[in-house]
């Protein structure tokens, strides 16, 4: 039987992440280039560092629908769809998080973090093969 105290946790979760891709996105679209102007960066960098912004905001968002999705499989172990929910989690912690420090701090030794987010998306994506374990499918 599905949680649905998880599923609503997993949607809550989804609904914030989505919200915080949209608005960080946002940001990235029409604030950042002159906030990193502000902080003395040449256009290279600015151009350099706006994709990279880019790149974090955009794989937040997807991962955001994946906590959707993860909410809505009316199928599978809970236990796996909670690993699979906080490895999503996670991954845009470390993944989009770092890159978003990256840009923000004018950092590249962030990007050494980066990796650790896309494994965690990885081992996430991956877990999810145990939601088909469920014989009732």
């Amino acid at each position: 039987m599905i949680d649905t105290v998880l599923q609503r946790r997993t949607l809550v979760a989804a609904a914030i992440c989505g919200a915080l891709a949209v608005l960080i996105g946002a940001f990235g679209a029409h604030g950042l280039p002159e906030f990193l102007q502000s902080r003395g960066l040449d256009a290279e960098t600015i151009a350099k560092r706006s994709g990279q912004f880019d790149v974090g905001a955009r794989y937040h968002l997807v991962h955001a629908v994946v906590l959707l999705v993860i909410a809505a499989i009316p199928f599978g172990s809970n236990r796996v769809r909670r690993v699979a929910a906080w490895l999503m989690l996670l991954g845009i912690l470390f993944f989009s998080g770092s890159l978003y420090l990256l840009v923000a701090l004018n950092k590249p030794w962030l990007g050494a973090v980066t990796p650790i987010g896309g494994l965690l998306w990885i081992a996430g994506w991956v877990s999810l093969l145990g939601l088909t374990r469920d014989r009732s499918v």
